[in-house]
């Protein structure tokens, strides 16, 4: 998940800076929060550091009706000196000009808003205003600026904007949204038919990083709902999902959905073509050794095909002694013996000497013959002298 949250910041700074991807990517090795931070630095600083120009315009629009503001807005700054302008007024003035912009143009300017004045803004403007731009940023394909708006946005201006707008933008949105603890209660706004036919559009579109975004941001019991949605697509479209997480190393974000998945689609999900193959297997092995995910793997482990678990077994036995060991000591610590073992045992002999030798393995199997010894010891004799109707 940090991996796609990292990208979607890189990308919001890149619009602020306008500014190629590429030239981001040495921020692509830093956690999510940090990228965050310094996002909101830059916009910080190109905010906070504007010419007195745009003070002086502010101060001049006050002395004008709105309506000739509004004009003078359109005609003379354009959306981005526009917008600028309108960072410097009082929210409420702002308001009121906004509502004399023709829609186009206002959803041209947002973009260009400060995104610290987002919520006092929104706060004064008509519903249908809201409306209105938040659809046409939709058909613009504006999804950032959509981000920045979405979490302060009433439950009755979500729902009219949904109506109105293609399912894959609740992906494309929710990939940028910029609150995202407001997204689960954004996705429970949706009815039923509505969110099966936003999982369909990750399979149409091939957006599985925003839909694998969007599901580990709501909550629970949403994210199963989704991980099911999910599961019930054809072979085809479930393998593309596969083949497209192992390409861009994000089994953490899929491995969590797949272990909320009932046994039916678990074992459908199981026996897929992609799931079959030794690099990808090999990949994801890899993966769950890194991140530690062992008890969110070790499910779909259980209903994988024979040869599909042979090859998960072959792949761990391959690991380096590092790798090994890590293995071994998060499956202590997460108690999984009982379900390694027998992984353990279609490995080959030299792969399961290893693994035996292991310290974590050594005090795991110290553990179980006390415990095996503790349960052959019988029942102390009763006290003759003591009455069974007392305790000891």
């Amino acid at each position: 998940m940090d991996t796609l949250r990292t990208r979607a910041e890189v990308e919001k700074i890149a619009r602020f800076l306008d500014a190629d991807t590429e030239r981001l990517a040495f921020l692509a090795a830093l956690p999510a929060s940090e990228v965050r931070r310094f996002r909101e630095q830059v916009a910080a600083g190109l905010f906070d550091n504007q010419p007195e120009m745009l003070d002086r315009i502010a101060k001049a629009t006050k002395l004008v009706p709105t309506s000739i503001a509004a004009t003078i807005s359109q005609k003379a700054l354009g959306p981005k000196l526009a917008a600028r302008v309108a960072g410097r007024l009082e929210p409420a003035r702002a308001a009121d000009i906004i509502e004399k912009l023709p829609i186009g143009f206002v959803a041209d300017s947002c973009a260009h808003l400060d995104p610290r004045r987002v919520r006092d803004l929104v706060e004064r403007l008509h519903e249908d205003t809201v409306v209105r731009i938040g659809v046409v940023l939709a058909k613009k394909g504006d999804y950032i600026t959509m981000g920045r708006f979405v979490g302060h946005l009433s439950d009755s201006a979500l729902r009219r904007i949904l109506d109105q707008v293609a399912d894959d933008v609740v992906l494309h949105v929710g990939f940028f949204v910029d609150m995202p603890e407001r997204l689960d209660h954004i996705v429970g706004l949706m009815a039923p038919d509505k969110l099966a036919d936003v999982v369909r559009a990750a399979s149409d579109g091939a957006l599985w990083a925003e839909a694998l975004t969007v599901a580990n941001l709501v909550g629970e019991q949403r994210r199963a709902e989704m991980a099911g949605l999910a599961a019930r697509q054809d072979t085809e479209q479930l393998d593309a999902l596969v083949r497209a997480v192992h390409r861009d190393h994000l089994w953490e974000a899929l491995l969590p959905l797949v272990a909320l998945l009932d046994d039916a689609d678990r074992r459908a999900v199981a026996v897929l073509p992609s799931l079959q193959a030794w690099e990808i297997l090999a990949d994801v092995v890899r993966a769950v050794v890194a991140t530690g995910l062992w008890s969110q793997f070790l499910p779909l482990v259980d209903v994988l095909p024979e040869k599909s678990r042979q090859l998960v077994a072959e792949s761990a036995g391959a690991l380096d002694d590092t790798d090994l060991d890590r293995m071994a000591v998060a499956v202590q610590e997460q108690d999984l013996w009982d379900a390694v073992i027998p992984l353990v045992e279609l490995m080959d002999d030299t792969a399961k000497e290893r693994v035996f030798a292991l310290e974590a393995f050594q005090v795991q199997d110290e553990a179980s013959e006390q415990h095996e010894e503790r349960g052959a010891k019988p029942d102390p004799e009763p006290d003759p002298q003591q009455d069974p109707q007392q305790g000891p």
